[in-house]
């Protein structure tokens, strides 16, 4: 029987070992296809994997094992929990234009875009796609003038192509840019948000400190093809959002 094959990593000696590949054998185990395999390679094989120390991978294990996402048995191994990102989902409804007026109103910096190969994490999203196109973006607050959230869109290569980023520089959500500037019939937007550690990358750009509380949103949009044409990655301070819904139920007056 074949094992679970994580990801490789490139360490960053300036931050602890153990966290770095806690959260990439983190982003492997949740992005895994449904036919992968639940048992983990041994310790040993692990850490040599990453070029680590077994200490290092035991306190990298034992961390996704406190996160529920793992269970290790003496003598058996250590296994996935079959249940992973399985619970039910909340599903709120509302139509493009709200995600849209939701999307606006940010002042934008485009810091860069190019093409880079599918994170493992959302190949399970593009199928048969090596590279999609990559656009970053820091967005801050209207009133603040202070940053507030980090955008990285990963986008279709057969959209990418007609996408202008001088639209992105203006402010456009790219919602917007992808409906209304290269009139993409978008069929519907699954939204997942969830807490996390702020990363490197994001500790640097949003200015707060390493390891601390965000909210880490993805956004997949679909065309009317039912293909993924876009797969948004926004990472948001967590003292300057707030996610904010209202039901509207329906009722019959009795007669």
């Amino acid at each position: 029987m074949s094992v679970f094959s994580p990801d490789s990593l490139e360490l960053n000696r300036k931050l602890p070992l153990w966290y770095q590949v806690s959260q990439s054998l983190r982003a492997s185990i949740l992005g895994r296809s449904p036919e992968a395999p639940l048992r983990l390679p041994p310790e040993d094989q692990l850490a040599q994997h990453y070029g680590v120390s077994v200490l290092t991978m035991r306190q990298a294990l034992k961390e996704l094992e406190a996160e529920g996402l793992i269970s290790r048995h003496r003598r058996r191994g250590t296994f996935i929990e079959p249940d992973t990102r399985r619970d039910r989902p909340v599903r709120l409804q509302g139509s493009l234009d709200a995600i849209v007026a939701q999307q606006s109103g940010d002042r934008t910096t485009l810091l860069g875009h190019g093409p880079r190969a599918v994170p493992a994490e959302l190949a399970g999203y593009f199928p048969g796609v090596r590279e999609t196109m990559t656009y970053r973006r820091l967005r801050y607050g209207q009133e603040s003038g202070e940053a507030t959230n980090w955008a990285e869109n990963h986008i279709h290569p057969l959209v990418a192509d007609r996408l202008d980023p001088a639209d992105l520089e203006r402010g456009w959500p790219m919602t917007k840019v992808l409906r209304d500037g290269l009139g993409i019939r978008i069929s519907r937007i699954t939204d997942t948000v969830e807490a996390r550690l702020a990363d490197p990358e994001t500790s640097r750009l949003l200015d707060v400190p390493l390891l601390s509380p965000i909210l880490h949103y993805t956004g997949v949009t679909y065309d009317e093809e039912e293909r993924v044409v876009d797969v948004a990655l926004i990472r948001y301070r967590g003292d300057r959002f707030s996610f904010s819904v209202t039901v509207e139920p329906e009722w019959n007056p009795r007669p």
